[in-house]
């Protein structure tokens, strides 16, 4: 829907950087969301669970600063798409919240006991909260291209409220979109993994991320060439489409090749390209469908901020945004070195039980 003002160069920036703050999360919480997810898969004994957690350790509560920084500037610089996102998806971002304490919480409290079956416990608990989060932005970002239904509130016609329900927002391309991205995070994951390890778990690393890149390849395909006839943004849709698939082509090649590096760019690759699409439908719509408010739309210019506000968060951004970053950077930097079983410690080891699961 064509927009009734054109954007101001602050809008058009703002929505920018929240696209690149979703992009960030998604690729660098993609990965240790696929990670979490194949501990009790490929950890086969406390040290290889350990292992793997400890490849993420140094990094994943720093990742998911781009989803709070991402959900800060929604609420600054849109206050009016946040608001109505919260106030009409609550039980779906109660979910997701729910999700990320459970991972959060078994991250934190895996060591505080030696026993076997409590450090289990907390492995699939990891496990699940990471999927469970990975299912459900993946089938927001599903409903955010299809168009979430808004209308005019009965007590209040100045506010926009979303119309679709959750057994709506649990449509067959959302759902697809879901399974999708969780497959996406299985391969972002293992690809990190196999960068990341040494020795065997390298090894079964390697062999889990061409069989998740096969999967991936085929559901990708599918939801690309849906989400392109169905709900297109013309050149530019077939264009990341074409880059996406390549992207994950050329991940499975270089894994299979033992290029682990390679391997894992090209998920990353994948994850931007994918995101770009994503957020290139939203514009200028924010993800909304307006037909039944074609007087009163939400979008990019009716749901952002004064300039005034826009202006200072902008100059707030332009000091702290490249701090954040050298920040991280600095912190791979320091955490870049592959570790293996060899390098996990072996007081306040249980000897190994059979898994309950």
């Amino acid at each position: 829907m064509p927009l009734a003002v054109a954007p101001t160069g602050l809008q058009v920036t703002w929505f920018l950087l929240i696209a690149v703050l979703w992009t960030g999360y998604l690729v660098l919480e993609g990965f240790d969301y696929g990670v979490a997810m194949l501990i009790p898969i490929l950890g086969r004994n406390e040290k290889e669970r350990r292992t793997i957690v400890n490849t993420i350790g140094p990094v994943w509560d720093g990742n998911q600063v781009w989803l709070l920084t991402a959900g800060g500037a929604t609420f600054a610089a849109f206050p009016a798409w946040y608001a109505t996102l919260f106030s009409g998806l609550y039980l779906p971002l109660f979910l997701i919240l729910m999700g990320l304490i459970v991972r959060g919480v078994a991250f934190e409290y895996r060591a505080k006991r030696p026993e076997t079956e409590w450090r289990h416990a907390f492995d699939r608990m990891s496990s699940i909260g990471s999927l469970a989060v990975a299912f459900l932005f993946g089938v927001a970002f599903g409903n955010f291209i299809i168009g979430l239904p808004v209308e005019m509130a009965e007590a209040n016609p100045s506010l926009h409220v979303v119309t679709r329900g959750l057994f709506g927002l649990l449509n067959p391309f959302a759902l697809l979109t879901g399974v999708c991205l969780v497959a996406l995070f299985l391969f972002h994951g293992a690809n990190y993994l196999a960068l990341k390890s040494k020795g065997e778990m390298r090894d079964r690393a390697r062999a889990f991320s061409l069989k998740a890149g096969l999967v991936s390849i085929v559901l990708g395909a599918v939801f690309l060439l849906w989400s392109n006839i169905a709900y297109g943004t013309g050149a530019i849709g077939w264009v990341l489409l074409v880059l996406a698939a390549a992207s994950l082509v050329v991940s499975l090649l270089a894994g299979r090749a033992g290029r682990d590096g390679i391997a894992f760019v090209g998920t990353v690759a994948a994850i931007v390209f994918v995101a770009v699409g994503v957020f290139a439908r939203m514009w200028p719509s924010l993800g909304f469908d307006n037909t039944a408010v074609p007087d009163s739309p939400l979008d990019v210019t009716t749901a952002a901020s004064s300039e005034l506000t826009l202006t200072i968060m902008a100059v707030a951004a332009g000091i702290f945004v490249p701090i954040v970053l050298a920040y991280t950077a600095w912190s791979y930097w320091v955490n870049r070195r592959r570790i293996g079983v060899e390098n996990i410690p072996d007081e306040q080891l249980e000897p190994e039980a059979a898994p309950s699961y």
